[in-house]
């Protein structure tokens, strides 16, 4: 091989290795355009917390990952559904519970589901991937008596009566923990005890107000320095509370009751919906007041009494086959 020869191959590798580079570089900005605008439309149109949204963030950022591990970086428009079913057996492999793999895939398939939509890409390769099946867990709830309890909060300053008032309004209403930072002054009409809340997708539902929540916040709102603000619950700032802080006081409060139970916001909202089916509330209702789309997913807190009903028959009934 003569020296011009050497020169040109030379020149060659290095001409691919500057267009591999600009290759790379293309896909780099075309993922973060693609996966910024996704994510606005989460927080603007969806109005997804900032924190789901982040979950979200994080699971892109790890497929991408995994792209560029595994599958040299592939184009957003030539992903197909074997690359998705790899990454999904790969994430199996690598010690993943199926429930952490499975909403791995739906942040996926709702990624792509919006490129199709912005016509960024011309299908959804996640689309027919199938989700892997994972057991129903029973949500944690509160007993009656527990619930009781984690409602007490002593104290009259205005952080008192606050966490005394989201506790009752969590509980009493079976809100979200977001529903609940989301709700302004006027989204209450104390009149007709009733509260206009923005659930998932920004869909608005009418759900009573109990008279231990609207007394709590008529008080808190009473001694609240700031107001002007038209969120109800407030920092120490005066700004709007973050989902975030909801998680911390709730947290504070119902591990004076319940260490085995949880202690996150949700377990209210779960306990809500037990103690309404144990009193003998319609199940329909019962998901029209929690905002469900689906009254399979309000049919779970059918099991957990049931389940309940069941253990208080083997305990007491002389002919359950339980008595020793």
């Amino acid at each position: 091989m003569n020296k011009n020869q050497s020169l040109s191959i030379s020149l060659l590798i290095t001409t691919i290795e500057i267009l591999d580079a600009d290759l790379n570089i293309l896909y780099s900005l075309s993922v973060n355009r693609a996966t910024e605008k996704f994510l606005e439309y989460l927080a603007q149109e969806k109005l997804f917390s900032p924190h789901t949204v982040r979950s979200y963030r994080v699971d892109l950022e790890q497929f991408f990952d995994f792209n560029n591990d595994r599958l040299g970086g592939k184009d957003l428009k030539a992903m197909r559904r074997e690359d998705i079913r790899d990454y999904l057996g790969f994430l199996l492999r690598y010690g993943y519970e199926r429930r952490s793999a499975a909403r791995k895939l739906s942040t996926i398939k709702s990624f792509f589901k919006f490129l199709v939509r912005e016509k960024i890409t011309g299908f959804n390769p996640a689309r027919d991937v199938k989700t892997p099946k994972i057991e129903k867990r029973l949500p944690g709830f509160l007993t009656q008596y527990q619930a009781q309890k984690a409602l007490q909060i002593i104290g009259d300053d205005e952080a008192s009566c606050r966490n005394r008032a989201i506790l009752e309004t969590l509980y009493g209403a079976g809100l979200r923990a977001a529903e609940l930072v989301g709700l302004d002054v006027e989204s209450i009409d104390f009149t007709s005890e009733i509260m206009r809340v923005k659930g998932k997708g920004n869909k608005e539902r009418i759900v009573p107000l109990g008279s231990y929540a609207k007394k709590a916040i008529q008080s808190y709102l009473a001694i609240r320095k700031n107001k002007e603000n038209p969120a109800i619950f407030l920092n120490k700032q005066g700004k709007r509370l973050t989902t975030r802080s909801v998680q911390n006081i709730v947290k504070k409060q119902l591990s004076k009751v319940s260490e085995v139970t949880g202690t996150n916001p949700h377990i209210l909202r779960h306990s809500f919906a037990t103690h309404l089916l144990e009193r003998g509330a319609d199940l329909r209702a019962v998901q029209e007041l929690l905002g469900h789309a689906s009254l399979s997913t309000t049919q779970i807190y059918t099991h957990l009494s049931v389940e309940r009903l069941k253990k208080i028959y083997d305990q007491a009934h002389p002919r359950s086959g339980a008595q020793g």
